[in-house]
């Protein structure tokens, strides 16, 4: 299947509109061999009947099968109803012998947000289910499932991100196709492979970038090529295979192990469970005996010396060698102060052929982190400054949206801080913001977020929780323990390349 891949249009009558980038693209397209061709939305500019008259006029120069999802833009003034009339529905299914596409709408009106919830996630669903033959499903809407490098300050993910992303992975969708940002981008998480187009024929382009659209090859048994192609001549290729097998057994010695811990929340409120976090740290101490204890943030509710003080009492029973980083909770009031008096500044950690790298994103009174540009070069420094060893990147806030959570951008720089750690292929990174923990592997770069070990307010079915992480010499082993009873699940297992300086 040949699918040609547009997307940002912005077709009116206004300079906005580029009509030579449009013509370019068209005529490519007409003389390819393309079985389909995807446009992921905003058509028009404004969602106004004069622009809907314009784009009905100007998509059927493209003389092959077509696809069109709404997009925000299209939303504007009540356009989704004008979409119906001139474009086509807001959602559906095409289906060819072996594969499905299954688009959906997730805009929100007069919003530049997204969301497919309610009972948008319900259809969806039900159309994965439905069409779970498939050998290949491909699902489409407008919006970006994972942050986006080069985009500025990071919002207008869908809100429901992480569980969107979630239920694409569990029913085992090969292709998520989406535009939005004007960024052409492709990634693969876990065996999803997710390709963003930039703007076919809009002036607004990010970096000086030119226009473009993605050619899409996907072959009955998985693999998938995309060539995002720019206006210039210029291509940039990615192939991908299917992962196989996907389950494994670890085959070589165990080299580190280390527990992971977040929103312990240390405090006198009702919320905090005292007991909870007591029987964590024993059983950290006497059954699993780590290597290394990772905080990654908010240790203490609030930052007054009390609950700093309580929080000491604490963790100054764990054996291990221990590293925090600092989470909003732990900065408020005089939190950004107390938390170096009393866990000192956050320095990489040194363990054999392994290296902890801190990296803070916490900012005053406000959930919102961000990385900051000169924060990404320290970044990037000590990625290369430790390149001969297993790099392990610790933050407080998720750069990849977890289930359950309603997703805000809450790290400002996610999509360019994703982009530094996968280009450079580090070899684990680890959160700790949303109180639920879930673990993914983005192109070689595996992503773990802890849940809340100890505070009542918590968004995991599986209850307060810690992750026990194991790394053997071929692979990564990652488990969740229910911090009250003990009991665990797999959260990931991925193998390791074979050409790590460190193995």
């Amino acid at each position: 299947m040949l699918i040609a891949h547009i997307s940002d249009t912005h077709i009116t009558n206004e300079s906005a509109f580029k009509a030579y980038a449009y013509d370019l693209i068209v005529n490519e397209i007409n003389t390819r061999p393309f079985d389909l061709v995807i446009h992921t939305g905003d058509v028009t500019n404004n969602g106004l009947r004069e622009e809907y008259e314009h784009a009905s006029y100007l998509l059927k120069k493209i003389e092959k099968p077509l696809v069109v999802v709404p997009g925000n833009h299209d939303a504007r003034n009540v356009g989704y109803e004008l979409f119906e009339r001139y474009i086509g529905p807001l959602f559906g299914v095409y289906e060819w012998e072996y594969g499905v596409v299954i688009w959906v709408d997730s805009t929100i009106p007069d919003l530049s947000d997204g969301r497919i919830g309610g009972y948008k996630f319900r259809w969806l669903k039900a159309k994965l289910e439905e069409y779970s033959h498939k050998r290949i499903k491909i699902a489409a809407a407008h919006h970006h499932l994972v942050p986006l490098p080069d985009t500025g300050r990071e919002r207008n993910v869908l809100f429901n991100a992480g569980d969107v992303l979630d239920l694409l992975l569990s029913h085992d969708v090969n292709l998520y196709l989406c535009g939005h940002k004007h960024v052409p981008n492709v990634y693969r998480i876990e065996d999803l492979v997710i390709a963003n187009a930039g703007c076919t024929s809009c002036r607004k382009t990010r970096k000086g970038d030119v226009n473009s659209y993605n050619i899409i090859k996907i072959n009955g048994d998985g693999r998938v090529k995309v060539v995002i192609r720019r206006v210039t001549g210029e291509e940039v290729r990615r192939e991908y295979k299917p992962i196989k097998p996907k389950i494994f057994v670890p085959k070589g010695r165990r080299l580190l192990r280390m527990v992971q811990i977040a929103e312990s929340n240390v405090s006198d409120r009702v919320y905090f469970r005292r007991k909870i976090l007591e029987n964590a740290i024993r059983a950290i101490n006497e059954k699993y005996r780590p290597d290394i204890v990772i905080h990654c943030g908010d240790i203490v509710e609030k930052g007054i010396e009390r609950y700093y003080d309580m929080a000491v009492e604490f963790y100054e029973k764990v054996h291990a060698e221990k590293l925090f980083v600092p989470g909003h909770n732990d900065i408020t009031y005089l939190g950004y102060d107390l938390f170096r008096e009393h866990f000192g500044e956050p320095e990489p950690v040194e363990v054999g052929d392994f290296v902890f790298i801190p990296i803070l994103s916490a900012q005053y009174e406000t959930p919102i982190g961000v990385v900051g540009r000169i924060g990404q070069k320290i970044l990037k420094n000590f990625l290369q400054d430790f390149s001969e060893k297993f790099r392990v990147v610790v933050m407080h806030h998720n750069i990849v949206p977890i289930p359950r959570s309603r997703e805000l951008g809450f790290l400002e720089d996610a999509g360019n801080v994703l982009k530094i750690v996968t280009d450079d292929e580090t070899e684990l990174v680890l959160t700790g913001h949303g109180g639920n923990a879930h673990a993914v592997r983005v192109e070689r770069t595996p992503i773990i977020n802890a849940g809340s070990v100890s505070w009542e307010l918590h968004r995991n079915p599986f209850g307060n929780s810690f992750n026990l992480i194991d790394v053997y010499e071929d692979m990564i082993v990652v488990f969740e323990i229910q911090a009250t009873w003990g009991s665990r699940k797999l959260l990931g297992m991925w193998k390791l390349k074979g050409d790590l300086p460190w193995k």
